[in-house]
């Protein structure tokens, strides 16, 4: 550890942000309460409270769980310029950053814990009976490692030790990078389900995560400082340059889904082409088109090309909307691959539980959807408490 950092006292690292309302924290956490109730119904009825199905095993927990892991990594990722890459101006977003990616993940691996029936167990094998040809195996394997690297990160950063910082950073970096393309490649190993197998999933998951972290970290920055009338001018200089970033990667990503959806429509490819039906004109149109293209994608990107990303205002209006649309684009990729059956049993006679279009369908349980709801408060929560306790600006 450096000099300097055997000067930081108690004080200095639990100077916390004075803005944070008691009030605001009262009311996440009663919100994430509602976590309760979904939690007792998987303890009581197990499975039955879901509103999963053998043909439809992965509903809105295995999405949420998506949702929570690829914000984590983003935000490890675009921390990353700062303290790990050496670009100064965005040092700024470090601890704020790597504090919200930890409480992103541990929600995360919540949801998915209770999606699973038996957690705890699948903690104890994982190390005593590993599979290493197993590509969940070594998701759980690479996050538990993320985690660990991004914990001691933090702590290197609240006790300003730059080096330390750095060579963990590198390592949460690559751990977190291996992480999630694994994440990518659990969807994307599966050849029983076309529209996910391939290995656009793992590049696609990069992707998504980059535009996530930056997202995330426009929205905190400006909940920390009380809007962006109020940020300093360092806080400014970072988020302008994110924007523009913000920007390039939404760019990017709605050529990812164009050409996902014409590869998936001309020639009719099977199961593929039935899936993408489902999101352009099935079950799912809605939001695939209002919540993940216009709000996700379109939205944001035409807010940033007409303001350049100077405005930080219409930034973070930008940011809240995609926000919301990547949530919706977890939830349509992992439903929308499953609702094609895999096979029927008889040739032309119809699956169990397929409706007369011939596809299976998803609806979340209240039970699920609160388990949801719990979790978002309480990650909500958690940053919102650790903003108020501890000193998270670069100042």
């Amino acid at each position: 550890m450096s000099a300097h950092a055997t000067t930081i006292n108690k004080s200095d690292i639990f100077n916390g942000n004075k803005r944070i309302s008691k009030v605001w924290l009262g009311l996440f956490l009663l919100i994430a309460l509602i976590g309760l109730y979904g939690v007792f119904k998987k303890i009581t009825l197990g499975d039955a409270a879901y509103g999963v199905t053998k043909t439809v095993p992965w509903g809105i927990l295995i999405s949420t769980y998506v949702f929570f892991v690829v914000s984590s990594t983003g935000l490890c990722l675009i921390s990353s310029m700062g303290h790990v890459f050496g670009i100064e101006k965005y040092e700024v977003i470090g601890k704020r950053a790597i504090i919200l990616a930890i409480f992103t993940l541990l929600c995360g691996f919540g949801v998915i814990g209770l999606e699973l029936g038996h957690p705890f167990r699948m903690m104890i094998y994982n190390i005593i009976s590993p599979n290493f040809k197993s590509a969940i195996w070594w998701m759980g394997t690479l996050y538990g490692i993320y985690l660990v690297c991004i914990a001691i990160e933090f702590y290197f950063l609240m006790t300003h030790n730059h080096s330390g910082a750095q060579i963990a950073g590198l390592a949460g970096f690559i751990a977190g990078i291996s992480a999630h393309s694994n994440l990518g490649a659990v969807f994307g190993f599966l050849e029983a389900r076309p529209f996910w197998h391939g290995p656009y999933l793992p590049i696609y998951f990069i992707l998504s995560a980059l535009i996530s972290g930056t997202a995330l970290i426009l929205i905190i920055m400006n909940v920390a400082y009380g809007g962006p009338s109020r940020l300093p001018e360092k806080a400014k200089e970072a988020l302008k340059g994110l924007s523009k970033i913000f920007g390039l990667l939404l760019g990017i990503i709605i050529f990812f889904d164009i050409w996902k959806v014409l590869t998936s429509v001309y020639g009719a490819p099977p199961e593929k082409y039935e899936t993408v039906k489902v999101l352009l004109t099935g079950d799912l149109s809605i939001n695939f088109w209002f919540f993940e293209v216009l709000l996700g994608m379109v939205i944001p990107f035409l807010i940033i090309i007409i303001t350049k990303g100077n405005n930080l205002k219409a930034s973070l209006v930008a940011a809240i909307s995609a926000v919301i649309g990547i949530f919706f684009m977890r939830y349509d990729l992992v439903i929308a691959g499953q609702m094609v059956p895999m096979r029927e049993p008889v040739p032309g006679a119809r699956v169990q539980g397929a409706g007369l279009d011939g596809l299976v369908h998803y609806t979340p349980s209240f039970a699920e959807i609160s388990i949801v709801i719990g979790a978002i408060s309480l990650c909500i929560f958690l940053y919102l408490f650790a903003e108020k306790i501890l000193n998270l600006s670069e100042e």
